[in-house]
């Protein structure tokens, strides 16, 4: 599967989205769907070599066929991104503990509950979106450009990359965690039974979309765009995006 079609540049997005409503092995499945129809791993044929390509990318989470970074002797920069997501992905887990524990509880909320959430969304805002930024200010825009330099890109009008579809995983970020956080909050204040509980449905089912695409785009980044940094930006990309982080 495509993650950016070659001929027009544009983004082919999954097959299917997740739906507000489901329960249980509905959320199985649709997690899984999610995780093997957007994925950015790659696996192309270049001058005779299996090599990866972040335009045509095999199954998700496919350690087989992922880059792998040398972490050892990685640049501080990258070094210090990869550090940043082991500490995030703890925070997936606990975030995603209790979610799981809510939804079992038939969505009784309590002070429990309210603690595990608050914190998540705290950290979400306190630590996930800067480092989202960080990655955006200087390294996307040049790793952009070396990504174009190298041929890793759309044949369309516009030019698109590994890095637009990173950036548009941040804006999701966005959309999810505030639509979540804003459900959690109008569930907690209606009054009617039937009301409220489809609320917290809702918003338990963007918050797991939420928790899913994070997970997604650090493997993501951590075993192909981190990678690739490496072979492709210069000595002399990574002390200008060094001295602007």
């Amino acid at each position: 599967m495509k993650i950016i079609d070659p001929e027009t540049g544009e983004r082919v997005f999954p097959k299917r989205q997740p739906k507000t409503g489901a329960f249980g092995e509905d959320m199985k499945k649709i997690n899984k769907e999610l995780r093997d129809d957007d994925p950015i791993m790659v696996n192309a044929q270049k001058e005779g070599e299996s090599e990866m390509s972040p335009m045509d990318p095999p199954e998700a989470y496919d350690k087989s066929t992922a880059i792998g970074l040398d972490y050892e002797h990685a640049n501080h920069f990258i070094q210090n991104l990869v550090d940043e997501h082991k500490e995030v992905k703890e925070e997936l887990k606990l975030f995603d503990e209790a979610l799981i524990r809510f939804k079992e509880t038939h969505y009784a909320f309590n002070s429990e509950v309210a603690d595990a959430f608050n914190k998540f969304y705290t950290y979400f805002d306190n630590h996930i979106l800067p480092h989202n930024e960080k990655e955006e200010h200087y390294y996307f825009r040049i790793l952009h450009k070396r990504l174009i330099e190298s041929g890793e890109h759309g044949n369309g009008s516009e030019e698109r990359t590994a890095i637009d579809v990173m950036e548009d995983d941040h804006i999701k970020f966005i959309q999810l965690g505030s639509l979540s956080f804003n459900l959690f909050g109008l569930a907690h204040r209606l009054r009617d039974p039937e009301s409220r509980f489809l609320t917290w449905d809702l918003a338990y089912n963007t918050a797991r979309e939420l928790v899913e695409l994070l997970r997604l785009h650090i493997f993501r980044e951590d075993e192909t765009l981190f990678p690739l940094s490496q072979q492709l930006l210069t000595e002399e990309d990574f002390r200008i995006i060094n001295e602007n982080a």
